[in-house]
């Protein structure tokens, strides 16, 4: 039996996952984009995956660069996650003008102030799988370590809030 796609993004769109801000500076500009599946994968030492479009220009940075930032967002970062998963974004920095952020030590990546945590990293490796690519993430560094602060999540399509309060459409 063959689950289609469509049933299968309707499906998954049911779980609730963390949104991050996924950011690469190379040698012209600096690219970013949201991300919502990202998992621990160790400790010790410290990995992450995060999974990015097969294809897509963050994942080409990402493979030439070899480093990258990565911001957990907040629920006030909810217009910043919609900027940065729009199709033909401009530059990070021209979508973060009103955003208060720093340049992560390791990597030079934008990283936000604001976030919950951020992660210095160090691409390990790029995984295919399917129409996406799991990039495993070496943590450098840990520029930003936590705040009290609202979370923001992605479910059934949105950007919410812990409660599931819709704060713009994903």
């Amino acid at each position: 039996m063959s689950v289609a796609a469509a049933e299968f993004t309707t499906a998954m769109r049911q779980l609730a996952s963390g949104v991050c801000l996924l950011t690469v500076r190379d040698d012209i500009d600096d690219v970013g984009t949201t991300v919502s599946s990202v998992m621990s994968v160790s400790a010790d030492p410290p990995l992450i995956a995060v999974g990015l479009a097969a294809g897509g220009y963050p994942a080409e940075v990402l493979e030439e660069v070899g480093s990258c930032g990565l911001t957990v967002l907040a629920a006030e970062h909810a217009i910043v996650a919609s900027r940065f998963a729009s199709a033909g974004r401009p530059s990070a920095r021209h979508l973060l003008e009103s955003v208060p952020w720093t340049r992560a030590p390791h990597s030079g990546a934008i990283v936000l102030t604001g976030g919950l945590a951020a992660l210095d990293c160090r691409l390990e490796r790029l995984v295919p799988a399917g129409d996406h690519v799991l990039a495993l993430l070496s943590v450098e560094g840990v520029p930003v370590a936590g705040t009290d602060a609202s979370p923001l999540i992605r479910l059934r399509g949105r950007f919410a809030d812990e409660s599931g309060n819709r704060l713009t459409s994903s």
